[in-house]
């Protein structure tokens, strides 16, 4: 019987793995749909002087300023860019997370 109860626990953790791996995936293709439907317009081609996508000299001044101001930038707006960017229903989290796919590109 101790095979079979090591059997399980060893389906049961791999089980675990794949689902972990799988809300990865899906928490990252969230982020780039994300992208594509409300930053791509601006920092994809650099409109209006927003930080193009992955372009490492239009970040590092900014992310030099930390997330904290980068946030608080996007909740007040800046420049061309409306409060809430183009995203009126993103988290503090997904605001994270897309300025962290807009500066690496990953």
């Amino acid at each position: 019987m101790s095979g079979l109860g090591e059997s399980m626990r060893k389906i049961v953790l791999a089980a675990s793995v794949l689902l972990t791996v799988m809300s990865a995936e899906a928490a990252e293709q969230a982020t780039i749909d994300t992208y594509n439907k409300t930053c791509v317009i601006c920092h994809g081609s650099g409109a209006a002087g927003a930080p193009k996508f992955a372009h490492q000299e239009d970040w590092s001044p900014r992310l030099a300023k930390g997330m904290p101001a980068l946030k608080e930038s996007v909740h007040k707006g800046l420049n061309a860019m409306p409060p809430m960017g183009m995203c009126q229903d993103c988290s503090d989290e997904d605001f994270e997370k897309l300025i962290n796919y807009m500066s690496t590109g990953k």
